[in-house]
């Protein structure tokens, strides 16, 4: 028979259960750099977790539904304004990102403002024509580009893809004369921030330079020490924002914003702050339509300084597209409905040459 005693025992008494030594200062440290890493992955997944239903092609056959489908025209957007100036970063832009175009150079840009919906010849007076919007591309040094694409509205009107193709499919169905309560209606009654969107856009401005403009959809930036922040765009006007009085109101024709932008650059050049928002915790930041408080801290990336009116030959307006999924190192998407964008905007492009 073996003897069974542990080392250190005396026959007939219980083993000394073994003492727990500490975990090690550097094991600590570890786990918790593992949580933090694992934390990070999950709000970026979450970001990205919503599955869009609809196709590219069907997102832009719902807005042609909406809209109507013109010959060499942009599906969304179509009426706009080509424009030339720069971009100069602001001192603390790096801090935020590795995004070659906040590293200090001033560089060129191109920016197309514009009005809502596919109709190219909307008047500038229509209810339908705002929100108003700002598309920028950034000419980068090595020759390639990103760009952003805003609009003068806080918010989208959906928090997803395949809401914005119900939206517009029940807008495509809801003329003046069909039966009530229309899809449109419908559709508004289920969704509050999207009636809210629809009716309550900002009066006509004086230009499209004395707007601010928001990019809606979220952006995860990354700066050289690997830091990641959660990020919105804002525009805001050098000038402020201006609207037009009674007065002006009256005789104000259906292309006016495109003719003053002409006499205004003719008489100088108008500037825009651009600023990063920073999400905190708790902001949604895969639901476009839910805006984030005012409060959050907001970054100077730069000044941008529009200086000359571009040909806006046909041809260069046909060719020319700006993509919101066109982005360099250091900025990534941070809700799917970028992803979405990508895929559509070539499609529309395709179609308009």
């Amino acid at each position: 028979m073996t003897d069974q005693t542990q080392p250190g025992t005396t026959p007939g008494t219980k083993p000394v259960p073994p003492v727990t030594k500490p975990v090690k200062r550097p094991l600590l440290l570890t786990l918790l750099f593992i949580i933090l890493i694992m934390e990070t992955i999950t709000i970026s997944a979450d970001a990205q977790s919503t599955q869009t239903t609809a196709t590219p092609r069907q997102m832009v056959d719902a807005l042609h539904a909406a809209f109507g489908q013109h010959p060499n025209a942009r599906a969304v957007h179509a009426k706009g304004i080509i424009l030339e100036g720069d971009f100069t970063p602001a001192a603390d832009a790096k801090s935020l990102s590795i995004a070659p175009h906040l590293q200090g150079k001033t560089l060129p840009v191109t920016f197309r403002f514009s009005d809502f919906t596919g109709i190219p010849d909307i008047s500038d007076m229509n209810g339908g024509s705002n929100p108003r919007g700002l598309a920028v591309k950034f000419h980068l040094l090595d020759g390639t580009s990103t760009d952003i694409v805003g609009h003068s509205f806080n918010g989208f009107p959906t928090a997803t893809t395949d809401q914005f193709r119900t939206l517009l499919l029940a807008i495509s169905t809801s003329a003046p004369d069909a039966p009530k309560p229309t899809a449109l209606d419908t559709f508004l009654g289920d969704h509050p921030i999207a009636k809210t969107f629809l009716t309550t856009q900002k009066p006509p401005s004086v230009s499209y330079g004395t707007l601010s403009y928001f990019g809606v959809n979220a952006f995860k930036f990354t700066n050289a020490e690997g830091k990641t922040q959660f990020i919105r765009y804002q525009f805001v006007p050098e000038a402020g924002e201006q609207f037009l009085t009674a007065e002006q109101l009256k005789t104000a024709g259906p292309n006016y914003l495109s003719e003053e932008i002409k006499e205004r650059i003719a008489k100088g050049n108008i500037k825009f702050k651009f600023y990063a928002q920073i999400a905190e915790k708790g902001d949604k930041i895969d639901d476009p339509s839910i805006t984030w408080p005012d409060s959050r801290k907001r970054v100077l990336l730069g000044v941008l300084t529009i200086k000359t009116l571009a040909p806006n030959t046909v041809q260069e307006d046909k060719a020319l597209t700006f993509n919101p999924g066109n982005l360099p190192d250091g900025i990534e998407p941070a809700d799917a409905m970028i992803i979405d964008r990508k895929k559509a905007y070539p499609i529309s492009l395709k179609e308009r040459q």
